[in-house]
């Protein structure tokens, strides 16, 4: 077993500088995207009564999630004994204990070419934007309490599977099967944008949706939140190369285009049924893109990226708008129309982008026996997240319940459940 006990390390146990200080600043960028990137990003949709609720959720599952990834997280993320590849048991669904608490991590402990304390931390930032991200779906009604609750299960019994299965190494269930996934579409938007959905079902719609309007209080919030999360997403996306080379070079540069095709993609639709374009449709167009491009980021290549990005704005448009009206649904920030869609969106189309005849840099061949892998892998994912999501929704629904009464959503959380406003203008 190469450098520790519990290192998915294929390369040669040796420090690169020039890996190590890409990926410390990689790591950086991701934590950027949860605080303050997506905190802002969601905090200025909702309304002013509810701004420091959502920002206080964000900072919390932050400090949350790092603790139990410290404790147990990723020892069951990443512990490999007992996994052997082609063979199918408990190990490939999910690591093992022995490891908790980062036992036998040192200073000198390497993973492929860098501090294994720095891909800790790397995988670290992943695990805490993901709970973060449904946050979205429940905004302006769920107990603070309830909500860490939930996060603190949802983490360990479905974040952490599926993160082992995709990323887990041989031996993996996902990973066994050749879905490709290379920073994240499924175990991340897939995983958290179903979770999203289950969760406003469960929880029910704001009192008044949708006859009172609930526009955002301050686009300007959420327009900055969005630009952070595209600067992060660079560490997302190019720093799942965990090296300093071509790979993370090409991934930059295909979330770059997917993510400005998916924004043109979504203003241009938009212009054209409302003839106009607004702020929040391309903010939300981009993170659509960026969603897109995350589980082929290392395999596509700048044609298959532009085109992925202008499917993933054209139908996440519909899907966070026409789609929500039918169905009625409250996803209060569309995380299932934007990261559950554009998830699937991109993650079906990494296997069929990844092909060199497409301009791709992977090694696939057959385009419809990975495009039917794909299919497996989010089908799999998809049916995980929303059972397991359900169960821990529910299991908290008739224990402590999940979300505030009717007098608190109306006063809104800010002052409900901190005593605080988001602004003081005496």
């Amino acid at each position: 077993m190469p450098c520790t006990a519990f290192a998915q390390a294929t390369a040669p146990a040796k420090l690169d500088s020039g890996d190590t200080a890409w990926m410390l600043t990689a790591t950086m960028l991701v934590l950027l995207m949860t605080i303050p990137g997506l905190a802002l990003f969601y905090g200025g949709m909702v309304r002013a009564k509810n701004l420091l609720s959502v920002l206080m959720q964000c900072f919390a599952i932050t400090a949350l999630v790092t603790v139990l990834w410290v404790v147990y997280g990723y020892s069951l993320a990443f512990d490999t004994t007992g996994m052997t590849a082609g063979t199918t048991n408990l190990h490939s669904f999910i690591g093992g204990l022995g490891h908790g608490m980062l036992a036998g991590l040192t200073p000198g402990s390497l993973y492929q070419t860098v501090p294994e304390a720095v891909f800790v931390m790397f995988q670290m930032t992943f695990a805490i934007i993901t709970p973060a991200l449904i946050v979205g779906a429940i905004a302006e009604r769920m107990k603070f309490s309830a909500l860490l609750v939930f996060t603190a299960l949802w983490f360990t019994f479905v974040y952490l599977p599926v993160a082992h299965m995709v990323w887990g190494g041989p031996g993996s269930f996902l990973g066994d099967l050749g879905v490709l996934d290379f920073a994240g579409g499924t175990v991340v938007h897939i995983n958290a944008g179903i979770a999203g959905l289950i969760g406003c079902l469960v929880i029910g719609k704001r009192r008044g949706y949708p006859t009172t309007a609930m526009p955002p209080h301050n686009l300007g919030y959420t327009l900055v939140g969005a630009s952070m999360l595209w600067l992060g997403w660079f560490g997302f996306n190019a720093g799942s190369a965990v090296a300093a080379n071509g790979s993370a070079g090409m991934a930059m540069l295909v979330t770059q285009i997917a993510t400005a095709a998916a924004a043109i993609g979504w203003t241009a639709i938009e212009w054209i049924i409302h003839r106009r374009a607004s702020v929040l449709g391309i903010a939300s167009g981009a993170v659509a893109g960026l969603v897109a491009i995350t589980p082929a980021a290392g395999t596509c290549g700048p044609g298959g990226a532009l085109v992925l990005g202008l499917i993933a704005g054209f139908v996440c448009f519909f899907s966070a708008t026409t789609l929500k009206r039918k169905f009625g649904y409250d996803d209060s920030l569309d995380v299932f129309g934007v990261h559950a869609v554009a998830g699937i969106i991109g993650a079906l189309l990494t296997g069929p982008l990844a092909a060199p005849t497409l301009g791709g840099f992977g090694t696939v061949t057959d385009l419809g026996l990975q495009l039917w892998i794909q299919f497996k892998g989010v089908s799999f994912t998809v049916v995980y997240s929303a059972v397991l999501s359900y169960v821990i929704f529910k299991a908290i629904a008739v224990t402590m319940g999940l979300r505030v009464d009717e007098e608190q959503e109306q006063i809104g959380l800010d002052l409900a459940l901190h005593e605080e406003r988001g602004y003081n203008l005496s």
